[in-house]
């Protein structure tokens, strides 16, 4: 049983993680716009969900941090501060907090600890030295602004209502859990204590679905509840209260009046008098009450219902242009991964089944086969779909970073973002992170100059960091340009060669001694910093999109800038493929990298007196023999296949015995033994139960030009 309230809290830490990103998005663009509202209501909007759903599941200590920045900024909102990079500077205190308390897998992320006492009492110091009067609970750790004494805490919850906007509405909420709600790790109270912080409540239980006792269940939950809210806070936060229960719950919420005529203790009886007598209270009953209590004509209010069922949002009332919200669900990625590997096998049995039918003499069987491949490649695509998720969900992470780093190495940077909506496999995208991040690093630290520096080059103090995203054909292009110093070449070269990774006399392209600062423990930082200088960080950038099956390259020009582009493939589980095969053996060529197939006939290679190069409509392209690289037993026939492939401008050849044609291919790993054979990305299982080797385009293509460098046209 107690595993139900640990899926509760677990599913708080997903939805709490999203809300920290959105409130620290919403916090660096406020800190570069202090006077944008709509940017200062999301990051307090953030504030408040988050501090009311930590409460509920238990959360203390984030309850507490996110009370105390939802205090100050509420200041703000009243135009009683200003956006200051201080209070930027503890905010995120606060959030890199949290991420320390949600991280903690034990009870102990659940209570305060020294840590967060101690950016409490900076708060409390930040405001004290902005001469903002505070009065402290008995507890001594909230801060609240002081008010006007008070009769009654519903008075006081009155006044500050007020403050915020002015204009008094009234709601009328029906919340009913389902029964199983405790279960599931959810507790309705703290949801429905929420509400009553948003100002004058009534709350109407209904306990009549609750059974005998003989036939009670102690772990069901059989209560509903009606609500009367009279607020001034608007329905964000009415909704913000349930944000997490949703799904899990009947859920409706009528706007009655607007004009704040039920503002009252007495107007609060009569409509819990009427929810009592008839269950219910509609429209009519409303505009009716209104009428009465008020004895001057008054613009009747609009009745505006929002249901909220299975994450689906749907608006009824007069205003028109109603609109239905695409309902979603949240799915656990274990999941969605064994639904990805069950359509890969299935993939590979389809490919059996034609390729059987092909062979047969049964036209039912064979009009069968194509059926089951139309549905089995929607199903394919279908699924591939589910896993793409836009690529701005790591673009906003930067943000932070960026921000961060400039202030720690005193430098200027705007960053700019492009492409958010452009989509990646869910696991490309996880994998992504450590590269960007490491790339990211560089370009401020070695990249973007001081600003007094770009101010001697006739440059901007400030520098400009720009962080894009394209679709390119099966993959995506990643490109992080600055404009910044730019590389040395000169002085790349020089390092490299008293490290020992070139020879003096080597003659190399610029592309060459570009691709040098990805060498493991190369570095031309003058110092070690807390940043970079030890040579550790670009080599992993290479390796990790290496493993991804992407490529990166490099342009850059001194005094200008630099660009590194990364070029990833959509997915990493089902891709398309050219089938090769060579004597007995078949291999697989991602179809995004092949440009053209053309013939290699015995007077072609008399033609080129040796050498592996043949000359395609007026272009020398280099080749390399398959059969030769792989030691392939058997002679090769009269007339053989060159496969084209191209990537980032650079072509070459690979010489096969036939071109089989295209192939649906689910990327299989290969074990151990095969860990360091970098020209191999992995396997796949063919139709007829065999197994074909994925070739590595862009590492045969590193492999040849170092041939060519060493004057060896084959292995």
């Amino acid at each position: 049983m107690n595993e139900e309230p640990n899926r509760g809290r677990e599913v708080f830490r997903e939805e709490a993680y999203e809300l920290l990103a959105e409130l620290e998005n919403s916090l660096l663009e406020l800190e570069m716009a202090p006077d944008n509202k709509d940017m200062m209501e999301r990051a307090f909007r953030a504030m408040h969900t988050l501090k009311g759903s930590s409460s509920m599941f238990g959360f203390d200590a984030v309850a507490n941090l996110t009370h105390e920045a939802e205090t100050v900024y509420d200041l703000v909102r009243k135009g009683k501060m200003r956006v200051a990079k201080e209070l930027m500077d503890l905010t995120f205190r606060i959030t890199d907090q949290i991420r320390s308390i949600l991280g903690k897998k034990d009870d102990s992320g659940l209570r305060d600890n020294s840590v967060s006492d101690d950016i409490i009492r900076s708060f409390q110091a930040f405001l004290s030295n902005a001469g903002v009067g505070v009065s402290h609970s008995p507890a001594g750790s909230e801060i609240q602004p002081k008010r006007e004494s008070s009769s009654s805490l519903e008075c006081s919850q009155k006044d500050s209502g007020s403050e915020v906007s002015g204009s008094k509405v009234t709601y009328r909420i029906h919340f009913k859990p389902y029964q199983d709600i405790f279960l599931k790790g959810f507790n309705p109270l703290p949801m429905l204590n929420e509400i009553r912080k948003l100002g004058r409540c009534t709350l109407i239980a209904h306990a009549d679905s609750i059974p005998d006792l003989e036939h009670i269940d102690p772990e069901m939950c059989y209560t509903s509840w009606d609500v009367i809210l009279t607020t001034s806070e608007g329905i964000n936060p009415v909704k913000d209260a349930f944000i997490f229960i949703e799904d899990n719950c009947e859920l409706s919420i009528t706007l009655l009046d607007k004009s704040g005529s039920f503002d009252s203790e007495e107007a609060h009886k009569q409509l819990r008098n009427i929810i009592l007598e008839k269950r219910d209270l509609t429209e009519d009953v409303a505009k009716d009450l209104i009428t009465k209590r008020q004895r001057v004509n008054t613009q009747k209010s609009t009745v505006k219902e929002i249901h909220l069922t299975d994450n689906t949002q749907q608006e009824t009332g007069s205003t028109k242009g109603n609109q239905l919200e695409v309902s979603s669900i949240r799915v656990a990625a274990h999941k969605l991964d064994k639904l990805v590997n069950l359509v890969g096998e299935l993939v590979t049995v389809q490919a059996r089944l034609s390729q059987s039918a092909t062979f047969s003499d049964d036209p039912e069987m064979l009009l069968i086969a194509e059926e089951i491949e139309r549905l089995t490649d929607e199903l394919r695509d279908s699924t591939m779909n589910i896993r793409l998720v836009p690529i701005v969900t790591i673009f906003n992470r930067f943000r932070r970073l960026v921000r961060d780093l400039s202030n720690e190495l005193g430098k200027e940077v705007e960053f700019i973002t492009e492409g958010g909506e452009t989509e990646l496999d869910k696991n490309v995208i996880e994998k992504l992170n450590d590269p960007l991040i490491h790339i990211i690093r560089n370009s401020i630290d070695h990249g973007i100059e001081h600003p007094d520096i770009r101010m001697n080059n006739a440059k901007k103090r400030t520098g400009i960091l720009h962080l894009a995203a394209e679709y390119s054909g099966a993959s995506v292009l990643i490109r992080i340009r600055d404009d910044g110093a730019g590389l040395d070449l000169q002085k790349i070269r020089r390092d490299a060669v008293e490290n020992g990774l070139i020879k003096e006399e080597s003659q190399l392209t610029e592309r060459d001694i570009f691709s040098i600062i990805f060498s493991p423990g190369f570095s031309t930082s003058e110092e070690v910093t807390k940043v970079s200088g030890r040579g550790v960080g670009l080599d992993v950038v290479k390796r990790s999109i290496d493993a991804l099956r992407g490529t990166v390259d490099i342009d850059s020009k001194r005094g200008t800038g630099t660009t590194i582009t990364l070029k990833i493939p959509l997915t990493l589980a089902i891709i398309e493929g050219l089938l090769l095969k060579v004597g007995k053996n078949q291999y697989i060529v991602p179809l995004s990298a092949v440009e053209e197939c053309i013939e290699l006939t015995r007077e072609d290679i008399a033609a080129a007196h040796g050498r592996h190069m043949i000359n395609v409509r007026g272009n020398i392209v280099p080749y390399i023999s398959l059969r030769d690289f792989f030691q392939t037993p058997g002679n090769s026939p009269e007339i053989e296949q060159i496969v084209i492939t191209e990537l980032n401008g650079r072509r070459i050849g690979l010489v096969v015995d036939h071109v089989i044609g295209e192939h649906q291919t689910v990327i299989k790993s290969l074990g151990r033994v095969y860990r360091d054979i970098d020209l191999v990305s992995g396997a796949t299982i063919l139709g007829n139960g065999k197994v074909a080797i994925i070739l590595n385009i862009p590492k045969i293509i590193e492999y040849m030009e170092s041939e060519e460098m060493t004057g060896v046209s084959s292995k």
